[in-house]
């Protein structure tokens, strides 16, 4: 039988001044709301309540931790209000920004901007589907990702590391900003001391030293995890997690097949990020930088993230009214043949019920 998940906070409930609207979403180590502060604005608040270690019934606020749990559970808060302190001190457009942090309840508050949009694994799974020679545009990966390197630059210079870097945490919100969010070291440091929780790491994206209790971590790690990403950006697809890669490793035999497809410099800078030895990555963030905007490698026009992939939503939607006219031999405009022919393949829902929205979010 699962462990039940702690009960969130009721709506309409007040702390620190911002009242609790509803959950936003619910994880292994706390809880995310919307809630509206003293002008009526809206933010996020993220709460520290971590599954394995504390209960709540629903009504409550005071979360219950099993004796023997308490000293995890209060390493896990040091940790979780470190961070918020860390992050509050970064103001960069591609780092989520935090507005303030406390203790109540017997347990942590961060409050962030409230961003709406919609997280990179959104888009991966919706481009995916079109089943395009390439899920994204090369120039709209480099682009994309020379804006994430540059706030995750600034994180590493606070001496800080994400250790959660992953499609699902890169959000790309509806003012064309790339923003990294739910940083990954406060838990981290219950991956590492505790016996009662599990490692849970997003298979594909976690580079080998953190399924190792003494694996050392460091800027390399979370490049591992942008190399990933950009793989995913080219195939739709996470690559295989790297305990299956030090069994077999088939990530050059993948990217093999994308030859011609992206430029030879990007499959290798996706490999060199990637390899299994840690010495063996960029060993910063500058490294990555430079290798990514080679001079002669990028010779595209500068546009936003949303321009680029409405650019190419647009695209794959002309493309498939042709080819469904040279099937069926109805123009696009026929409603009885082309266009309606053409809706289907391109608005069938993706594998993942929960994405609904295609990549042209303009609003």
């Amino acid at each position: 039988m699962s462990k039940v998940k702690p009960a969130p906070l009721p709506s309409d409930t007040v702390i620190g001044g911002y009242r609790i609207v509803r959950k936003l979403s619910a994880g292994g180590f706390g809880l995310v709301y919307l809630a509206l502060d003293m002008e009526e604005q809206q933010v996020a608040v993220k709460e520290y309540l971590p599954a394995s270690l504390a209960e709540r019934s629903p009504g409550e606020l005071l979360p219950r931790v099993q004796p023997e749990k308490l000293s995890l559970y209060r390493l896990g808060l040091k940790s979780f209000f470190e961070e918020g302190r860390s992050l509050a001190q970064i103001s960069h457009p591609s780092v989520v920004s935090v507005l303030n942090f406390f203790r109540e309840n017997e347990t942590v508050y961060m409050v962030m901007n409230y961003l709406e949009g919609a997280t990179l694994q959104d888009f991966i799974i919706t481009a995916r589907d079109l089943k395009q020679a390439k899920v994204f545009r090369e120039s709209t990966i480099r682009s994309l990702f020379d804006e994430i390197l540059r706030g995750l630059r600034i994180v590493h210079q606070h001496k800080m590391l994400h250790l959660d870097i992953k499609p699902a945490n890169i959000f790309i919100t509806d003012d064309n900003r790339a923003v990294m969010i739910d940083f990954g070291a406060a838990r981290e440091v219950l991956n590492k001391e505790s016996n009662f929780i599990r490692p849970m790491y997003t298979p594909g994206f976690a580079a080998p030293e953190m399924y190792r209790r003494d694996g050392a971590m460091g800027p390399w790690t979370d490049i591992y995890a942008i190399g990933a990403c950009i793989y995913a950006c080219m195939t739709g697809y996470p690559p295989n997690e790297a305990p299956q890669r030090l069994d077999k490793d088939r990530l050059a035999t993948s990217l093999s097949k994308l030859r011609g497809v992206y430029s030879d410099n990007l499959i290798e800078v996706v490999e060199w990020c990637m390899s299994l030895d840690a010495m063996a990555r960029p060993q910063s963030v500058f490294a990555l930088q430079k290798e990514l905007n080679r001079e002669g490698e990028r010779r595209y026009t500068r546009l936003s993230v949303t321009e680029r992939m409405r650019m190419q939503f647009d695209t794959m939607v002309t493309e498939t009214k042709k080819q469904v006219q040279a099937v069926t031999g109805f123009a696009p405009g026929d409603a009885k043949g082309g266009d309606r022919a053409a809706a289907r393949a391109v608005t069938r829902p993706p594998d993942r019920a929960a994405v609904t929205r295609p990549p042209d979010r303009a609003r």
